[in-house]
């Protein structure tokens, strides 16, 4: 399992935009990969900033790279 760091680093070179942790960890939800609350999180139930609609494919696909999906 890639990390947040690897993750960014991957989309960054790739598409030119570093997301997010947050959008990391609402894609994961969306692609059903486990994921720990973080201790600053406001709401355990509704995620504050959502992973944009537009960034979602490019960081599925960092997760199809790193053979997490």
């Amino acid at each position: 399992m890639a990390t947040y760091k690897e993750i960014q680093t991957y989309v960054k070179e790739k598409y030119g935009f570093q997301p997010k942790t947050c959008w990391i960890a609402h894609m994961k939800e969306v692609c059903g990969i486990p994921v720990k609350n973080a201790p600053n999180r406001i709401s355990p139930d509704n995620r504050e900033k959502p992973c944009p609609p537009e960034k979602m494919k490019c960081i599925k696909d960092a997760f199809t790279y790193f053979g997490m999906i």
